[in-house]
């Protein structure tokens, strides 16, 4: 087949849970033998040229074209003029299919559309109501929203209450194909241990993009209160959200067992997976959290909020606390970080029962199932073939 994907910011790149996702889907596609294309962004002033940029703005990436769309830096705007222009330069691309990420790109989603081209779309959260959008930046994920639901060929969640979600809202039902995960590389702390004083199993740890919906103020305010010689280290960068990011570290001052680490990437980032005691996500939004796949793939116990999407992740190999509850959130560090064994008890088999669940390969050929139009000879014969599930 010959694909296109619209939404990534750049890939390879972990700037975000979807650049993760659509990495990993797109290379496993390509060596498939299908035909894939990634629009991407490339900011002026910002990037620089790749030095294997041979035809324009297009170069390959593990068997995968990137094909670069140049748009200025401004906030709320650079996503909006890639996705119109990426979805114009695939009209002409000849493609069987093209997948949208996320709300805000899938409001381009009506002009392929038009043109009779197969569309799906991932909705990876339901982005509107992220606290960092403004006024108009939040009505327009919201038009994305209603655009996938009129016009996506086919609509893939990541959890149960976003299908729900669909349902209800838009009488549309939708497929259920979570993110995956790769099985990872252990390492003992190093790096870490010169950077900034860390040690197997003495300090807690967040890792994802530092933005409100996060629960990171939560997260601070409760290990403040905690009696415990662990440090609480946060790392990631902040999207697009910069004073918030400022804010976290003037609340943070007062206590020098916070670090703040930064956007981490390679064996930095295997390193702090490796060696951490705990990790603690106490989000009030998500779509399906990677960095909660990651940290129970390199064999940590994990503490989170009992909002869905988290909790039908950790199922029986970690800890829940009640969302938004900063007492509750105390306690229960509290209670782990006094109680190793209850920590340690998480730990057995986690790694082994999250790589199984959440495979790539498998959700590659579920998502490939769906680029195939219903009716197709071809999608009948690759069911009997057992290649859709």
């Amino acid at each position: 087949m010959k694909i296109a994907m619209v939404g990534q910011k750049r890939v390879p790149s972990r700037e975000g849970g979807i650049e993760v996702a659509v990495e990993a889907l797109a290379v496993r596609m390509a060596a498939a033998g299908h035909d894939v294309t990634l629009y991407t962004c490339r900011r002026w002033g910002i990037d620089q040229k790749r030095k294997n940029d041979k035809m324009g703005n297009v170069w390959d990436y593990c068997g995968v074209h990137i094909k670069e769309i140049p748009v200025i830096n401004a906030r709320g705007v650079t996503a909006v003029i890639t996705s119109f222009f990426s979805t114009i330069s695939a009209l002409s691309g000849k493609y069987d299919c093209i997948h949208y990420h996320a709300e805000g790109p899938a409001a381009m989603m009506f002009i392929p559309h038009l043109f009779g081209i197969r569309t799906v779309v991932t909705i990876h959260g339901l982005d509107w109501q992220r606290s960092k959008w403004g006024r108009f930046a939040s009505w327009y994920l919201k038009q994305g929203e209603k655009i996938a639901a009129a016009c996506a060929d086919e609509i893939i969640v990541l959890s149960r209450s976003a299908q729900e979600y669909f349902l209800k809202n838009y009488h549309r039902s939708t497929v259920m194909i979570p993110n995956g995960i790769n099985r990872p590389v252990n390492r003992t702390a190093q790096k870490i241990t010169r950077k900034w004083g860390l040690e197997k199993d003495n300090y807690i740890l967040y890792l994802g993009r530092i933005v409100p919906e996060k629960g990171l103020e939560l997260l601070i305010q409760a290990f403040r209160n905690v009696k415990t010689e662990k440090k609480l280290v946060i790392a990631g960068a902040s999207s697009d959200t910069e004073a918030f990011y400022k804010r976290l570290q003037k609340l943070a001052e007062p206590d020098k067992r916070i670090v703040f680490a930064g956007f981490v990437q390679g064996e930095i980032l295997d390193e702090l997976y490796s060696n951490s005691y705990l990790y603690c996500l106490p989000s009030d939004l998500e779509g399906m959290p990677i960095s909660l796949l990651e940290a129970m793939s390199y064999g940590n116990c994990c503490l989170c909020s009992d909002i869905e999407e988290c909790a039908s992740v950790v199922d029986t190999y970690g800890y829940l606390f009640k969302k938004g509850d900063m007492n509750d959130l105390g306690r229960s560090l509290q209670i782990l970080c006094d109680q190793p064994d209850l920590v340690n008890k998480c730990r057995v088999d986690v790694s082994d029962y999250v790589c199984n669940q959440y495979d790539w390969n498998k959700i590659t050929r579920k998502t490939l199932g769906l680029y195939w139009a219903e009716g197709d000879g071809e999608l009948e014969n690759r069911r009997e073939m057992g290649h859709i599930d």
